[in-house]
């Protein structure tokens, strides 16, 4: 493994860079300070010998009570430690780590104002929020570089800011606004960019995302390149089938595809002891045969190193990764669902570890921020939002006789490929079996 990783680091410094994303370009140059050698280190590995990177293993569990003939949950174990400091990034600077905590204030404030707006009826649909996890959406996709990919699910718009859209974008998107992404044609977080930021849209159907994603990595490499395309999946969703195909065939046919496990305990209403036997779910990676890690997923250096580096093996060929991010979801499953299953104390622990205060915490404590640019940087995000809110409210709606408009594709359009030309191997039709080769997509 850590050989592995060294080479691919060593292969991918002098690449060309987005020149189109500060994100991208601060992302390399990070990577030119830092060594391979200098990769960050595990704490501990697991009874399986995966990798946890995680400062601090919580000594507490959910467990089912029955009272007056009623099912509820209860936590037993020890929640009193306080939350560690963060990780120290073996690739992030100052600038880049402000830059990512940026997004994940603008991903928290633009989430409270979605809230208002739904409260406000003006929402289209329902609204899920992603609160707790923006350091895990953010940093994720802030490792990434150009020509690479991401499949947001409902809980990673953080993602969507990284990669350069608005939050009057979302907003406009959720109101179902003709200044929408989609024209008002969806709702929601459903939609993306395959043009300019290379974004597959969110899938409903949990885990859909991993065989798409999984088909992008294909594509590119049948074009020639070796790119990283990143997607999340829920503790829930892990165990669909989409998620076992999807995957596997990532596995075995080497594709770049970085799974990020978000591990936040809760399937809807359902504890994750309730639907699965293993402690880790970074263990599956063992079946899949795959690098496997876990991270705490408030704590943003641990999730960008680890994605960085996994990115890194994708653009050598040397296949998908998957990294268990452990955290909590803040909020039901929706804005309909109060959460009224979860125990008080679990969320009280986690709220201590809240990934915006303990970032704000780590960059002053650096010294990287001080209170007053630190309260000035606040101030310009929450202006953003209410200017970006205004501008959505007053985005008008769409007119009804444009609703078939972009709908279908004209088959006669020709879609350039992306990367170059695809490299396919002939066969002779009449070698019989023969066929069989192009299997290995070559």
């Amino acid at each position: 493994m850590k050989k592995s990783a060294s080479k691919s680091s060593s292969k991918t410094q002098s690449k060309p860079q987005n020149k189109s994303s500060k994100v991208s370009t601060s992302a390399a140059n990070g990577a030119r300070r830092n060594s391979a050698s200098s990769r960050l280190q595990p704490v501990r590995s697991n009874a399986h010998g995966i990798p946890d990177y995680r400062l601090e293993v919580p000594s507490f569990h959910t467990i089912e009570e029955w009272v007056d003939g009623q099912c509820r949950y209860n936590v037993e174990g020890d929640l009193s430690a306080e939350p560690p400091p963060l990780r120290e990034s073996k690739y992030l600077n100052k600038d880049q780590s402000i830059e990512i905590y940026r997004y994940m204030l603008l991903n928290r404030k633009m989430e409270q104002a979605l809230e208002n707006l739904f409260k406000q009826q003006k929402v289209v649909g329902g609204v899920y929020l992603g609160l707790g996890q923006e350091g895990c959406s953010c940093a994720s996709a802030y490792a990434l570089r150009e020509g690479d990919w991401i499949g947001p699910m409902i809980r990673n718009q953080g993602a969507l800011l990284v990669r350069g859209f608005k939050s009057r974008d979302v907003m406009m998107q959720y109101m179902a606004k003709s200044g929408a992404p989609t024209g008002g044609r969806d709702a929601g977080s459903h939609f993306g960019d395959k043009h300019l930021r290379h974004i597959a849209a969110p899938i409903s159907m949990l885990g859909d995302l991993i065989p798409v994603l999984a088909g992008v990595a294909l594509g590119a490499r049948m074009q020639g390149k070796n790119i990283a395309c990143l997607t999340w999946v829920g503790d829930g969703g892990q165990s669909t089938g989409p998620t076992y195909e999807g995957f596997n065939f990532s596995a075995v046919q080497k594709l770049g595809v970085i799974l990020i496990v978000e591990n936040n305990l809760w399937a809807y209403s359902t504890p994750l002891n309730r639907q699965v036997a293993c402690q880790d779910l970074a263990d599956r990676a063992i079946g899949y045969g795959v690098p496997g890690f876990i991270v705490d997923g408030t704590d943003p250096n641990q999730v960008y190193d680890l994605t960085y580096e996994a990115a890194q093996r994708a653009y050598a060929g040397e296949g998908a990764t998957l990294i268990e991010a452990k955290m909590m979801r803040m909020r039901g499953h929706a804005m309909h669902d109060a959460a009224a299953y979860v125990p008080k104390a679990y969320f009280e622990y986690w709220t201590k570890r809240d990934p915006i205060a303990r970032m704000e915490k780590y960059l002053i404590g650096k010294g990287w921020l001080t209170a007053k640019a630190n309260t000035e940087l606040i101030d310009s995000v929450q202006k953003q939002i209410e200017e970006d809110r205004e501008s959505a409210e007053a985005s008008p709606y769409p007119e009804g006789s444009t609703a078939g408009d972009g709908v279908f594709c004209d088959n006669s359009v020709e879609m350039p490929f992306l990367y170059g030309q695809p490299r396919v191997k002939r066969i002779e039709k009449k070698k019989l079996g023969a066929a069989s080769d192009v299997a290995h997509f070559r």
